[in-house]
């Protein structure tokens, strides 16, 4: 028998050798045809961080900790982040204790890939150096957290609120094969080598495991069947892989270098957008995160469904979704794998070319210029929601004075945009042409600070506009600041409890969320909602979808009030004109601008 095992070869590894084959030569083509859909700079600057010492180090930390350990998921709910790792980490191990075995004990058969997959079936061996006896033990051990991840997987399946998930998505037949066959990998592993480990070796998992079957099992010829299971369950996985939701464990690994190169999304349907899509791993933490998911009719509109919809092709679904999205950014945040949901909604918008209105290139900005051109200093451009809730404008101008900044207003009659509606209907073209010409006005004003109201004016400004030597501040940062060195002097109220509310595009658009509870710590007792910061909770009211009606508006904001209250504050503070408005229709208590706050306390 042993002579048989040291052979070398076996018909059941075929099966194996099928799947592998197939699944790396489509993941190879796949690859090179994402590379070449690249625009031209993108591709070279791509290829060229392969080859940047710092890229390349960034990128071995991301995938290493985005692909195997899964340490963002961690973070937001253990349990899943231990079934996604325990399973991930777990596999990488075996592969690598695998080859490890081979090169260890049969170097010259470190040419047969397929060697350190069924090592134990081919190979003798025994735990009689420590060497062996470590392996095996290690090799025993990820074994064993696999099958535990496989067992939180199955109680994710069918009992989802266990582990912490309300929904889980709905599987298509090729997604349920490929889940089926993974679950089937491991335990007909854990038999396969069970069968074996009175001639291979093994440790605490299969050394028992082998004296029961043997008890009942006697003749060594039992075991074939076994590795035979295993192999064709390995060539089903791998030969479905590439038409499921488990086609994002290649892709993945090709998206993290492709985002550490700094490629954005430039074609709806090709190259890096192609890659967000199959990077998705279908596990379902958008749907519960999404803050239209609080009406069950809107789960279906979930990242995860545009992702799937994407792959099949489905035009008018892809549509329906697209238009949907409060574009809030949250899908993207407890994403795993950080897929962008709100481009890939623009970027289908811009597909069709959204009919909005006609293009602003009849805008004269000469007269606007002239009015603010040498003013320096503060340049504060109010936007089209300030403009729209006047308190908010007359707080932020009162506290400059307060302060004794210099500063002169940019859209003084509210004639101005930013050009976010205009990018978030898909209408870029149109865009920058108004970007363009706000950058007029900017320059011609010589001013050394943009000071904004709006955190979606503040995003826009910061991340579209080319404004060297300018700086781009929301009135949040810029007032904290000022109380910091001690130009706005602030009277707190210990006994008022307020809650900051993160605005979509302030917190989780750019990372603003510490200076704003600074400065309002500063006028009186600060709370937490029931969820902040990169997960706060949507008004409801963003601009960012083209459908959603009123009504299907108002349980959206009442969820997110429900959220901003479990500490029972006096008053709920934001630093969105747009979340103000919102709030203010729905809210039991006040709602209020950060600035009115400071301004009635200064």
């Amino acid at each position: 028998m042993r002579e048989r095992f040291a052979s070398g070869f076996d018909p059941f590894v075929i099966p194996f050798l099928v799947g592998i084959v197939f699944v790396l030569g489509y993941c190879l083509v796949a690859m090179v045809r994402v590379i070449f859909q690249l625009p031209k700079a993108d591709r070279k600057r791509f290829l060229l961080s392969l080859i940047t010492p710092k890229t390349i180090w960034m990128n071995i930390r991301d995938i290493f900790l985005n692909c195997l350990i899964h340490v963002k998921l961690w973070k937001r709910n253990k349990v899943l982040g231990y079934m996604h790792s325990s399973i991930a980490f777990g596999w990488f191990m075996l592969i690598v204790l695998g080859h490890l075995e081979v090169m260890l004990f049969v170097p010259e058969r470190i040419h047969l890939f397929y060697y350190p997959i069924f090592f134990n079936y081919f190979v003798a061996e025994t735990e009689q150096t420590l060497r062996g006896a470590l392996l095996m033990f290690l090799m025993d051990f990820f074994l064993l957290m696999i099958l535990s991840g496989i067992v939180l997987a199955i109680i994710k399946r069918f009992a989802s609120r266990i582990v912490g998930m309300r929904r889980t998505t709905r599987l298509s037949l090729l997604d349920q094969i490929g889940l089926y066959s993974l679950w089937a990998i491991f335990p007909l592993r854990l038999l396969a080598e069970s069968f074996t480990a009175h001639i291979s070796g093994g440790s605490f998992l299969t050394i028992p495991a082998n004296w029961v079957f043997r008890q009942f099992l006697g003749n060594d010829l039992n075991a074939l069947p076994t590795w035979w299971a295993y192999s064709i369950a390995l060539c089903v996985f791998m030969c479905v892989l590439p038409f499921t939701r488990y086609m994002h464990i290649p892709a993945e690994m090709l998206l993290i270098p492709m985002r550490n190169a700094g490629i954005r999304i430039r074609h709806p349907r090709k190259g890096f957008a192609q890659l967000e899509v199959y990077s998705c791993p279908s596990c379902g933490v958008c749907i519960d995160a999404c803050p239209m998911s609080v009406r069950k009719a809107n789960c279906k509109d979930a990242t995860v469904y545009l992702n799937r919809m994407l792959r099949r092709g489905n035009e008018r679904r892809i549509a329906e979704i697209s238009d949907k999205c409060l574009l809030c950014g949250k899908c993207s945040a407890v994403c795993q794998v950080g897929v962008q949901g709100p481009e890939l909604r623009v970027a289908q918008r811009e597909r069709r070319k959204f009919a909005l209105s006609p293009t602003y290139s009849g805008i004269d900005v000469r007269p606007m210029a002239e009015a603010v051109a040498g003013s320096g200093g503060v340049l504060y451009f109010a936007g089209c929601m300030t403009q729209l809730t006047p308190s908010i404008r007359r707080a932020t101008t009162s506290l400059l004075d307060k302060a004794g900044v210099s500063w002169k207003m940019m859209d003084p009659d509210g004639g101005l945009c930013c050009g976010r509606p205009l990018m978030m209907a898909g209408r870029s073209e149109q865009a920058r042409e108004l970007i363009a010409k706000n950058l007029e006005i900017i320059r011609a004003s010589g001013c050394e600070t943009l000071l904004l109201s709006c955190p979606i004016c503040y995003k826009v400004f910061k991340e579209e506009y080319a404004l060297e030597g300018v700086r781009v501040v929301h009135h949040s940062v810029f007032f904290q600041e000022l109380i910091a060195a001690g130009r706005l002097q602030v009277r707190r109220d210990d006994a008022l409890k307020l809650v900051w509310h993160d605005p979509c595009e302030l917190g989780r658009g750019c990372g603003v969320y510490e200076q704003p509870r600074q400065a309002l710590a500063a006028a009186g007792s600060l709370v937490e909602a029931g969820k902040h910061h990169a997960e706060s909770i949507c008004c409801g009211g963003s601009l960012g979808s083209l459908s959603l009606s009123f009504e299907q508006r108002q349980p959206m904001t009442r969820n997110a009030l429900d959220n901003l209250t479990v500490a029972d504050p006096d008053q709920i503070v934001t630093g969105c004109p747009l979340c103000l408005a919102t709030f203010v229709r729905a809210a039991d208590r006040p709602v209020r601008d950060l600035a009115e706050v400071l301004d009635e306390h200064c």
